[in-house]
């Protein structure tokens, strides 16, 4: 048997057959990657090695992910935007802020494109206790970024200037979406918890407690097969099998925070999604969708050609 290469370390105190399975798995170990790949697979051995959680190599290859990504890769899409026009009364942006549940609304004059700041939603209980209050003062100042920024130098930013949303403008200067500081920190952490999140071993379909009948929040992991038999609809099973893969199969992408798709008299409004998959929906199974009933439509490309137009 040949000498070890002098770039192996030498483990003295084994058998040479032991020696060299050892030799071979430090020099796999101790190795510096040479590309990205290479590095994945470092931090994969060290997964299978127990010296990396899972969690903590799911974040490693968030935070790498992170500066490949460009904000147009997560915002939200502009047709899918909550805008408050700063021209409407105040009882009407307070009942549109309570029905949305955002914490910060862009605030546009005329035409969406011209968003003129951006309204934290606790600012508004100063409008109740306060007569008199002028809400163009409450205003924070919002920030645009181009579709092209790298989600890592925007989270710099982020935590630099202490701001937590970013409007996100094409080349011609108009507004294509929004980025959320947690958008960001979804793609590192996974998806943060809020208050649509589902006890894991919770009922998959869930009527929602106030709200108008036939509304439910639905785990995406539900089979099809328990939903057609909970709403009555016959969805096909051949090119999915949960509720969230049958969105996937129909957009042949993964739905977005936020988006709604309308398909065979159902809407399906996503609750909760990362890059990956989606996790939560809001679902309302009507007997005919027209405009008044679909609040947040989205552009023609989230509809099905079976829905309404609206």
């Amino acid at each position: 048997m040949s000498d070890p290469s002098p770039s192996q370390p030498q483990l003295p105190g084994f058998n040479r057959r032991e020696r060299g399975l050892l030799e071979r798995l430090s020099w796999l170990l101790l190795r510096e990657p040479e590309d990205r790949e290479q590095l994945l697979e470092v931090l994969q051995q060290a997964h299978e090695r127990n010296l990396l959680d899972a969690d903590a190599l799911s974040m490693i290859e968030g935070v790498m992910q992170v500066g490949e990504l460009a904000a147009r890769d997560i915002m939200i899409p502009r047709a899918q935007m909550d805008l408050i026009n700063i021209e409407d009364s105040l009882e009407d942006i307070l009942s549109f802020a309570v029905d949305k549940s955002h914490s910060r609304f862009p605030v546009y004059e005329g035409q969406r494109d011209n968003v003129i700041g951006v309204l934290l939603a606790k600012d508004l209980l100063q409008c109740q206790l306060q007569a008199g209050v002028d809400l163009r003062d409450m205003l924070r100042p919002a920030v645009f970024i181009p579709e092209s920024k790298r989600l890592n130098v925007l989270l710099r930013d982020f935590r630099q200037n202490r701001n937590h949303i970013a409007l996100v403008v094409d080349e011609f200067g108009g507004v294509a979406g929004l980025v959320t500081i947690e958008d960001v920190l979804e793609q590192i952490v996974g998806d943060i918890e809020d208050e649509y999140d589902f006890d894991e071993e919770a009922d998959n379909i869930v009527s929602l407690e106030g709200a108008d009948t036939g509304v439910y929040r639905v785990k995406a992991v539900t089979e099809i097969e328990q939903f057609n038999a909970a709403f009555g609809t016959q969805f096909e099973t051949d090119q999915a099998d949960t509720v969230g893969g049958l969105l996937s199969s129909h957009l042949a992408r993964v739905p977005r925070k936020g988006e709604v798709v309308v398909m065979n008299n159902v809407r399906f409004e996503v609750l909760r999604a990362d890059a990956r998959q989606v996790q939560l929906l809001k679902v309302q199974v009507c007997a005919s969708l027209d405009a008044s009933s679909i609040s947040g439509s989205p552009n023609r490309e989230s509809m099905s050609p079976n829905a309404a137009n609206s």
